[in-house]
């Protein structure tokens, strides 16, 4: 007599999701990964507008306190440690701003603009861009970039020069047009860039004239203005406050 066949056993019920922001374990691939391995001495955040406000703000961590969190676990980043964003200026649709705490984290803002001429007919004539990436070679290295901050850290800075800085400060701050002037951590930038400045000019101290060449690089991405925040319109406005303020003799 035939027997029938058992039934098939009942199949395994399904690991429950986790719970909303919870780590999900790595795959094996993925074992090593330890936070960039606190190994990068510098990180590059392409069209950072458009990432997502939680991912903005955990460069903060990095930024400030000079190390990352993953999954509970805190690592110290190398020194030196430099952050770099862009961000696309023109088309706003599907970009989280930054808001006024994380743009004042930076030390400077720059334009890229346009290339010259010849540089973008090298590029069609096909010199340059990706592909010259392969030739670029080494100009310095951490411990030399260590050693240049260390060196600029112990620049000279005159009281003149520190109340000029807190004059063009105070002056952001009292002006008709800004709702939000500069902070003092936009003070204490343009203290240290102004030192940089002054080492590569080959002095010893910190004039007005290194305040006002950085001035406005390093404002400029700070101030809110009345319609918001507008790097063009901020640097507009740093460069007539640096001719209408006096200046301190050296």
């Amino acid at each position: 007599m035939d027997h029938p066949e058992p039934p098939p056993p009942n199949p395994a019920p399904p690991s429950p999701a986790p719970p909303a922001g919870a780590p999900l374990p790595p795959p094996p691939a993925a074992a090593e990964f330890a936070a960039l391995r606190a190994e990068i001495g510098t990180v590059v955040v392409d069209e950072l507008n458009r990432c997502t406000p939680r991912t903005q703000a955990a460069l903060l961590e990095a930024m400030e306190e000079r190390q990352v969190s993953v999954d509970g676990v805190t690592r110290a980043l190398p020194l030196p440690f430099f952050v770099v964003a862009t961000q696309n200026p023109h088309d706003h649709a599907g970009t989280f701003p930054l808001v006024e705490g994380q743009r004042d984290r930076f030390a400077l803002v720059t334009t890229m603009g346009y290339p010259d001429r010849a540089s973008e007919k090298g590029l069609l004539l096909g010199r340059g861009g990706g592909p010259s990436l392969r030739d670029l070679a080494a100009v310095t290295n951490a411990d030399a970039v260590s050693a240049a901050i260390a060196a600029t850290a112990t620049l000279r800075v005159a009281a003149t020069v520190a109340d000029y800085v807190l004059d063009i400060a105070s002056a952001t701050r009292a002006h008709p047009d800004v709702a939000l002037g500069a902070s003092t951590r936009a003070s204490l930038w343009l203290v240290r860039t102004a030192r940089a400045h002054a080492v590569l000019c080959g002095r010893d101290y910190v004039s007005p004239a290194d305040v006002q060449a950085v001035a406005a690089p390093v404002l400029a991405h700070r101030p809110l203005l009345g319609g918001g925040a507008d790097t063009r319109a901020a640097t507009a406005l740093v460069t007539r406050i640096l001719e209408q303020l006096p200046v301190p003799a050296e």
